[in-house]
């Protein structure tokens, strides 16, 4: 018996165990990307007032769902370069499957990002036009040039832009349109006095948020971390323990942050603060040790709490969620790090430059100077192209809702129901004219069976 006859079994079982763990890796791909949507819905919906909780959750629905048709159907060819349109798993192999499914993942993140700072005044129309668009030309252009082997991958400046797991690419260019359409769409009606003062429209359910805080973090952090599974084992690792890491110097900052400020902690303003930790580490999380991803965290939480105080108060954009600030400032944060932070112990070959991705700190100010350009590249194509997009979508559909459906709630004006049904609604007169006093068990049967 020759020695191939004897090995075969045991090659066999390796293939199956790599199929295996191929398959594993697709559904995981799509487990996290559909819990980072339930994250939003959750979080989005928690914020916003209870007259409109139904449409804010349909709005990111179908801004998750018009993402990913906008990204399988454009978005994904011109990001890396494919000629056509419409990916077609069965004449690929599972490579790049895994490929389309990690992107389209990151992809769907990005588009529902908007979706949170247009709530409350926005039609459901105007979300599912943007959010295809931005799927399908906006995020894949951007992120051709940082993870498509586009100009700013080579940049001859450190290892070019470094974005690990999406804090430019995906956080800053969905932050940067939530903010340019909730300017476009302006303040919710009595979000400012006639003085010109801010009024607080407080969030409608406080659990909720927390729950969509830690929904979106889990899917987020799964999201990341098996989306990088194509780099170094050491990496993967560092960047799920500093995700931790900065996520919880966030939330620790705004906890001590607002009470000093306000004098007493701002529960919403700690789940942004946590939340803005995991988007700053996503670009720096598989390059820099846990000291490090702290401070990152915690520089995340400060900039992004006041960075929304300052969206609010002076440049007068109305955004509910505070996406702009979470996302977007704190993505920009997240690139700066990797130019600041990055210790020369991980990175050798990104972007096909030789030897570790080495920050400031550790001697390379190139880094430093190729995350100004690649956030500076965010800002000149992000801002421009959606402010076109949302002006075109305004002349053709309307963004915003009427004035009265506003005052009202959008729940029943756009999808003809109402977000939550008290008793009370059913409580009005039967049929035979009395209120149903005599005939309740009746009642009740008619209306459960």
């Amino acid at each position: 018996m020759d020695q191939t006859t004897v090995i075969e079994p045991f090659l066999g079982q390796v293939r199956a165990a790599g199929a295996a763990l191929d398959a594993l890796h697709i559904v995981a791909l799509g487990v996290f990307t559909l819990l980072v949507q339930a994250g939003f819905a959750t979080l989005d919906t928690g914020l916003v007032r209870s007259k409109n909780v139904a449409h804010t959750t349909a709005m990111v629905l179908l801004a998750s769902c018009a993402g990913l048709v906008g990204f399988w159907s454009v978005g994904f060819g011109l990001q890396n370069g494919f000629h056509g349109f419409f990916f077609d798993p069965s004449k690929v192999g599972v490579a790049v499957v895994v490929v389309f499914l990690s992107r389209t993942g990151l992809a769907v993140v990005s588009t529902t990002i908007p979706a949170g700072a247009a709530a409350e005044r926005s039609r459901l129309t105007s979300t599912v036009f943007l959010s295809f668009i931005l799927a399908a030309l906006i995020f894949p252009t951007y992120s051709q040039w940082v993870w498509g082997g586009g100009w700013l991958s080579r940049l001859h400046l450190g290892h070019g832009v470094v974005d690990c797991s999406g804090s430019g690419v995906v956080h800053m260019t969905g932050g940067m349109v939530a903010l340019v359409s909730a300017r476009m769409l302006g303040p919710r009606l009595g979000k400012y006095t006639l003085r010109g003062d801010v009024r607080p429209i407080p969030a409608h359910n406080m659990p909720m948020v927390v729950l969509g805080t830690l929904l979106l973090s889990a899917g987020w952090v799964g999201l990341a971390t098996t989306s990088c599974t194509r780099h170094a084992g050491s990496m993967v690792a560092a960047l799920a323990v500093n995700a931790l890491l900065a996520s919880a110097a966030g939330a620790l900052w705004a906890f001590a942050h607002t009470r000093l400020r306000f004098g007493k902690p701002d529960l919403s303003m700690i789940c942004n603060g946590l939340l803005a930790g995991l988007v700053a580490i996503s670009a720096a999380g598989g390059f820099v040790g846990g000291g490090s991803a702290i401070v990152i965290g915690a520089g995340a939480s400060l900039l992004t709490l006041e960075g929304a105080l300052f969206i609010e108060r002076r440049l007068r954009i109305d955004d509910p969620v505070g996406a702009g600030a979470v996302h977007g400032i704190s993505g920009a944060w997240g690139l700066l790090a990797v130019g600041i932070f990055a210790n020369g112990r991980a990175g050798d070959g990104w972007n096909g430059f030789a030897g570790p991705v080495r920050g400031l700190l550790a001697g390379s100010g190139g880094q430093l100077l190729a995350s100004v350009i690649g956030i500076a590249a965010n800002v000149l194509w992000v801002v421009p192209s959606s402010a076109v997009v949302l002006w075109i979508i305004g002349r053709l559909v309307s963004g915003r809702v009427v004035a009265d459906d506003e005052v009202a709630g959008l729940d029943v004006p756009e999808l003809g129901m109402t977000g939550y049904v008290s008793e009370a609604v059913h409580a009005g007169a039967t049929r035979g004219g009395d209120l149903g006093h005599g005939k309740m068990s009746a009642s009740r049967t008619s209306v459960t069976g």
